[in-house]
């Protein structure tokens, strides 16, 4: 009660005196009517609305916090509560006939508090709606949690297959190229025997987040497996993926890492492949990108 009272003690105070002052103003104006005078029916519907009116107002102070919504909703029903107020205690005292005021005190709050509980609802929704998409969003992330990498920051294998499946659905309906690159590290075994895991697992994490920067927004990137990343490029043709692909393995050669023991830098380079999606689902894509960066391996050594 304490803490109503402090957060909504004006919203309150604000009721009851209008409340008193209403009364006031009768007893002021009129006289009180004689016990067969009463209709009871219509106080106890009057009456027994402004009480239920009141319930509302404290479960909604009691339940929300302070804030625009909350005024709105409780601005509303004290209008509401007001005017079936007013109307109660026109039961039990009778104004002169010439009295007009008695009118707009029970009628104009009326229209006034659904106004106000109608932006209050409005808004309201739209509060509620937010809340629902940022819970649902909080829910698949707990729910895919599993599926990202425990290393880098990226998506591991499961969730680049279920990712794929509904990029290949989206690009066959809107009839837009699809293509996958592959990046895969040269001789990156050297690195955790010569300078320890640890270091390895650092280069990992340093390479994966060089291949976001180099990456476009629109474009998904995944560990794939060890030191194998492959990156989903939507809206993508063959060569525009060969050419970004080229862009990411030149941005690991230029890598100026340096080892956390000696300081030294670790030579990287990448071997890559870029496919493009044709009738394949992602199974059949994922091992023609595969095939296609072991073909690229002996090219690679060969040359070097």
């Amino acid at each position: 009660m304490k803490a109503l009272l402090k957060l909504h003690g004006l919203t309150l105070a604000g009721l009851l005196l209008a409340a008193n002052a209403g009364l006031l103003l009768y007893l002021g104006a009129g006289e009180i009517k004689s016990w067969a005078e009463i209709n009871w029916m219509d106080v106890a519907g009057e009456g027994g609305t402004c009480l239920i009116l009141c319930g509302w107002l404290i479960m909604l102070l009691s339940g929300r916090p302070a804030g625009w919504v909350t005024r709105l909703l409780s601005l509303g029903l004290c209008c509401i509560a007001f005017s079936m107020w007013m109307d109660s205690l026109d039961e039990f005292i009778r104004l002169p006939q010439e009295t007009v005021w008695d009118n707009w005190l029970e009628t104009a709050p009326m229209p006034l508090g659904m106004l106000l509980l109608t932006l209050g609802m409005y808004h309201l929704q739209q509060e509620q709606r937010a809340i629902s998409a940022q819970m649902r969003k909080r829910e698949h992330l707990q729910r895919d949690h599993r599926l990202f990498d425990k290393l880098t920051p990226l998506s591991g294998a499961q969730y680049l297959r279920q990712h794929l499946q509904q990029a290949l659905q989206q690009a066959r309906a809107e009839h837009q190229p699809l293509s996958l690159v592959a990046i895969d590290l040269d001789d990156f075994s050297l690195v955790n025997q010569r300078y320890g895991q640890a270091e390895g697992d650092q280069v990992l994490q340093v390479v994966a987040q060089l291949l976001l920067f180099n990456l476009r927004q629109q474009d998904m990137l995944c560990r794939l497996a060890g030191d194998r990343f492959v990156a989903v490029l939507p809206n993508t043709g063959e060569q525009q993926a060969l050419s970004i692909a080229a862009e990411l393995r030149q941005s690991i050669a230029s890598l100026a890492h340096r080892s956390q023991r000696h300081g030294e830098r670790l030579q990287l380079r990448a071997t890559v492949a870029a496919v493009m999606a044709l009738d394949d689902d992602e199974e059949q894509l994922l091992k023609r990108l595969n095939l296609t960066l072991a073909r690229a391996k002996p090219r690679l050594a060969h040359s070097a």
